[in-house]
């Protein structure tokens, strides 16, 4: 398996993370048939063999085909993409980070929500 960093996802790679996710096992043709838009089923293919490349996918034969798999869990991978965004946008400092959810909050936040985020 490669040590590339798991950050910088293209928006075609990142749709198969999300399927890939929310099956928690997939072939290619299981991405390819629930993707929005898909590619080819070739590109599809392709990008998943990147992805394991990249570090992000591991795969299984199982019969005739690939299963892939995430390297690391969902938790972990959404807690690294939080510390990014904190970095990139608000300069690692989660309380402008919730400000900013509460701003773009339709609608804004009850007294009980904003009593559990307290």
């Amino acid at each position: 398996m490669a040590t590339k960093s798991h950050i910088h996802l293209s928006r075609r790679e990142q749709q198969i993370m999300d399927v890939v996710y929310r099956h928690g096992r997939a072939s290619v043709a299981e991405v390819h048939k629930v993707m929005p838009h898909p590619p080819s089923y070739s590109a599809v293919r392709a990008t998943m063999r990147i992805l394991e490349e990249k570090g992000h996918l591991k795969h299984r034969k199982l019969g005739n085909k690939y299963i892939y798999l995430p390297t690391r869990s969902r938790r972990e991978a959404s807690h690294s993409a939080v510390r990014r965004l904190l970095q990139t946008f608000f300069d690692g400092r989660p309380e402008q980070a919730v400000a900013a959810l509460l701003d773009a909050s339709n609608p804004a936040p009850s007294d009980e929500q904003l009593d559990r985020l307290a």
